[in-house]
């Protein structure tokens, strides 16, 4: 019968750790206190304090069912390894080593998440992919890294919803807008922030030359009314309403309830066409436009503009954040942490954690 003691007590500290840094004593003490405050009948009266305190319930009640389920998992498998050592079974190894291959894997996460840092990481994203040099290439990779960011959403069990978008004018997309919504959709995807190129053989190419096109993608997280102090007047805004597009019901497609609302002495524009009415697709518009004009305003109070501004000044040689190389060798690398994988497929179908784990160390490292 194998020993797995060494794994077991590394399995041991590692959850020991995760207590510390969940703050599990903290959220058991706060979980009866919101569970008093949603079940007030007045709750409601107030729409942004109920989403407040429901959501705060329902992360802290996320994290203590994993983490407890994280101890049962671990308590089984330390049970079943004393068992099957005091008879010498060597049937259970291959149950043990698939738990403890589990609890790893459980962990990682939580090890990954452990790294975010902001104070809005927790939040959902809004995300802009932007074509930029390389003609109809461009336009083409700007659609293949959103179906990249979908597939990682999916596969992470957060929802996309497409808000806006602009066909290439030979292929592909100009630009999309889009809203990841899920715990922790921004602490991860701001990882992506940046100007991506891409190298392959051009389908556009009659020659079948070799070709480099690049998009952007950038990433700002969607606020809550009360999360910053971002007043919009009124006459700075400038409303157009159109039909949606698309998908979406008989009523949607038949009224004018899409909103496109322009900030006039930015520039700054956001669309929404998702919601049933007008009234809806404008309130979640505000959102968009309150989230980006927070960015601005971070940015124009750091001391040194970094790779969130310098990168997407210009969306062409020099800028890029990683590259994806498909000829005339298969390689993916992060050119801030040198972080690369040679499963092209795999990284553009949403095998992302990798970079986005690198990144959270590098980050940290040069903190």
């Amino acid at each position: 019968m194998r020993d797995f003691s060494d794994q077991l007590v590394e399995a041991r500290k590692r959850v020991t750790d995760a207590e510390t840094y969940l703050r599990v004593e903290e959220l058991r003490g706060r979980r009866p206190q919101l569970e008093t405050e949603a079940s007030r009948p007045d709750l409601w009266d107030d729409a942004n304090e109920a989403k407040r305190v429901t959501g705060e319930l329902s992360a802290v009640v996320d994290d203590l069912e994993h983490f407890d389920g994280l101890v049962s998992r671990l308590e089984d498998a330390e049970t079943l390894h004393e068992l099957a050592r005091e008879v010498d079974d060597a049937s259970q190894e291959a149950e043990i080593e698939a738990n403890l291959t589990a609890l790893d894997r459980e962990l990682r996460a939580l090890e990954l998440r452990s790294m975010f840092s902001g104070e809005h990481d927790e939040r959902d994203a809004l995300c802009t992919i932007q074509a930029g040099e390389g003609g109809a290439d461009s336009q083409d990779w700007a659609e293949i890294l959103y179906r990249m960011y979908v597939r990682w959403a999916e596969r992470r069990g957060f929802d996309v919803e497409e808000e806006s978008s602009t066909a290439g004018s030979e292929a592909g997309l100009s630009s999309v807008e889009f809203v990841v919504t899920g715990r922790y959709a921004y602490g991860y995807l701001q990882a992506e922030r940046g100007v991506h190129r891409l190298v392959r053989m051009s389908p556009f190419n009659a020659q079948g030359k070799r070709q480099t096109a690049f998009a952007a993608l950038q990433v700002v997280p969607m606020l809550h009314e009360g999360d910053v102090s971002i007043e919009v007047d009124e006459a700075d805004i400038k409303m157009d309403v159109f039909r949606a597009s698309g998908a979406g019901g008989q009523h949607i497609n038949k009224t004018s309830s899409a909103v496109r609302l322009t900030h006039l002495p930015t520039g700054i524009v956001v669309s929404c066409q998702m919601e049933r009415s007008q009234l809806q697709n404008r309130a979640k518009a505000m959102g968009m436009l309150k989230a980006k004009l927070a960015e601005e305003e971070r940015l124009k109070r750091l001391e040194e503009l970094d790779e969130i501004r310098g990168e997407q000044q210009r969306v062409g040689f020099g800028s890029q954040i990683r590259s994806y190389v498909l000829q005339p060798y298969q390689m993916v690398k992060d050119l801030r942490t040198d972080h690369e994988a040679g499963n092209v497929q795999g990284v553009l179908d949403g095998d992302l954690d990798p970079f986005m784990e690198a990144y959270l160390q590098w980050r940290r490292a040069t903190a």
